[in-house]
């Protein structure tokens, strides 16, 4: 399951949403480097992590404007991206990388 819409966090500047990569491939060079090119363009503190759920599921955040550690987490078909930010983007980074993983990243 996919969430479309960012989560609020505990204040207006943090944000929480996933996605499932449905890619055959899952997330491989080419997606990674679409996904951390968007990433770079927000005023925001952006990780990513591969499995689902709040705190304490899931694997470890990594720093989503980062190819080689996008490229990492090896995330394969039909599983979840958790991404969560802070700053003042947050809430419209999430909602723009949460898009482009639901999109398949627009391959």
């Amino acid at each position: 399951m996919s969430d479309a819409a960012p989560q609020a966090g505990r204040d207006s500047e943090q944000a929480l949403g996933e996605a499932v990569v449905r890619d055959p491939t899952g997330l491989h060079a080419r997606p990674a480097v679409k996904l951390t090119k968007l990433a770079k363009g927000f005023d925001a503190t952006i990780e990513l992590r591969a499995g689902q759920g709040g705190a304490g599921q899931g694997g470890t955040w990594i720093n989503a404007k980062s190819p080689n550690a996008v490229m990492k987490l090896k995330v394969g078909f039909g599983e979840t991206i958790s991404v969560r930010a802070s700053g003042a983007q947050a809430d419209t980074a999430v909602a723009a990388l949460v898009g482009l993983i639901e999109r398949d990243f627009d391959g």
